[in-house]
């Protein structure tokens, strides 16, 4: 699989309500960087970048230029009525064989995403459960066969690779619209995500780890 086989969607159409501070998650600064800028920087390979944008879309959008001149936007204009599978769904056409699927919230150790951008099948992200309010993964030899809603021993990490021709727009979540597709390969990463204030305070201390190079 070559990086032209691959467009990378970024959805960050949402309004990070439970984070409480008033600002797109994307946007989010750690040590000094957008969250947004550090997945940008380690894309830096790849040149089909569709980032799904609504709530303050202008401010994403202004940040996101500012760092690549040749990233695609999708508005979602519903977004505080609809969900994240709408916003994807909006970034899809004319993708590449493979779509790469991330959160804009997202800090993802550099060798562990090189690893999972190497894959040469469709696959899915799986780290130790650790987030605030996570998305379980239930996992058994090698692959996720469901997502969960009670506790288990492994989280998606809100980043999935799958073939384009098999994802079917809606309205629904990004996991409900993975579904149909399980199983996929699990692949372990270290990644964090941002959804509450306990999540900020984890990831900047698993920043301070230096887990993220």
């Amino acid at each position: 699989m070559g990086h032209d086989d691959i467009s990378v969607v970024i959805c960050c159409a949402g309004m990070g309500t439970r984070l409480g501070i008033g600002t797109t998650k994307a946007l989010v600064k750690i040590a000094g960087k957008s969250i947004i800028q550090r997945q940008l920087e380690m894309l830096d390979e790849y040149d089909d970048i569709r980032v799904a944008v609504g709530y303050q879309a202008e401010k994403v959008i202004k940040e996101v230029k500012h760092i690549r001149k040749d990233v695609m936007f999708a508005f979602n204009n519903d977004y505080r009525k609809t969900g994240s599978g709408v916003s994807l769904s909006k970034t899809l056409i004319g993708a590449r064989k493979y779509v790469v699927i991330m959160d804009g919230d997202l800090l993802i150790n550099r060798d562990d995403f090189n690893r999972f951008m190497s894959e040469p099948q469709e696959c899915i992200s799986v780290c130790e459960s650790h987030s605030s309010e996570p998305i379980y993964l239930a996992v058994s030899n090698n692959e996720v066969n469901e997502f969960l809603r009670s506790p288990s021993k492994y989280e998606w990490g809100c980043l999935s690779k799958v073939l384009s021709s098999r994802l079917i727009a809606g309205a629904q979540g990004i996991d409900e619209m993975l579904q149909p597709l399980l199983p996929l390969k699990a692949v372990p990463m270290r990644i964090r995500d941002l959804d509450t204030q306990d999540d900020y305070e984890r990831m900047i201390q698993w920043y301070n780890t230096g887990m993220i190079d």
